[in-house]
């Protein structure tokens, strides 16, 4: 099982996807991998959620499946029932961390002040999703938490798009960016997979290979 630190270095991107037919899982899956892209973050925003993880997990054991918007206890067991690889929220509780605590699925909870860092440094987490970034405090709020919380990693998600995504990935507390921009529902309702595709070729040629070390 790999950590949460590793989970972040599989790709400088990490797609935030909502799928609302399950059936379109797999291919949506397949697109990103064929842009470039080993890592899907599906989050629990549609009814199909669930076993469009499952779908994930079961048909392409190459791609690295992570659940997202995880907000309780009972949500993080059934994602991780369901296969994931990975689970993000977009804060964090204590009966949360305490059930992360129980799992060896790696936990990357939402973040949006050194408290909440210290809080979740209190469970043994070295890793966290910064949330809303652009809301937050985004590169300013990561630049001072560089110096109290060095050994501390971050994804930054909310606002990253591919114009911006670089000043981010620029950092070096930052491990990689969460994005919606990169595989829109729309398409994926529309199953323009091609589209998809190319969207993450586009986003992973425009990476800075000097910023971010692939």
């Amino acid at each position: 099982m790999l950590k949460a630190q590793e989970i972040m270095g599989i790709s400088p991107i990490i797609p935030v996807v909502s799928i609302h037919d399950a059936s379109k899982a797999v291919e949506t899956a397949l697109a990103l991998q064929e842009g470039g892209i080993n890592i899907i973050e599906i989050t629990l925003r549609s009814a199909d959620a669930i076993k469009a993880i499952e779908a994930v997990a079961k048909a392409v054991p190459s791609m690295c499946v992570g659940a997202g918007t995880v907000v309780n206890a009972e949500q993080f067991q059934m994602v991780q029932d369901a296969g994931a690889n990975f689970v993000i929220s977009p804060g964090m509780t204590e009966n949360l961390l305490k059930h992360a605590q129980t799992s060896e699925v790696p936990f990357l909870p939402g973040v949006a002040t050194a408290s909440d860092i210290m809080l979740g440094m209190e469970y043994g987490l070295d890793a966290f999703k910064l949330f809303p970034a652009n809301v937050v405090g985004g590169q300013g709020a990561l630049k001072a938490y560089g110096g109290p919380f060095s050994q501390i990693s971050f994804c930054p998600t909310g606002g990253v798009t591919l114009m911006n995504m670089n000043q981010f990935l620029s950092m070096k507390n930052v491990l990689c960016v969460g994005g919606t921009w990169i595989c829109p529902s729309d398409l994926i309702d529309a199953g323009d997979f091609k589209g998809i595709s190319t969207l993450c070729k586009e986003a992973m040629i425009a990476v800075n290979r000097d910023a971010h070390d692939l």
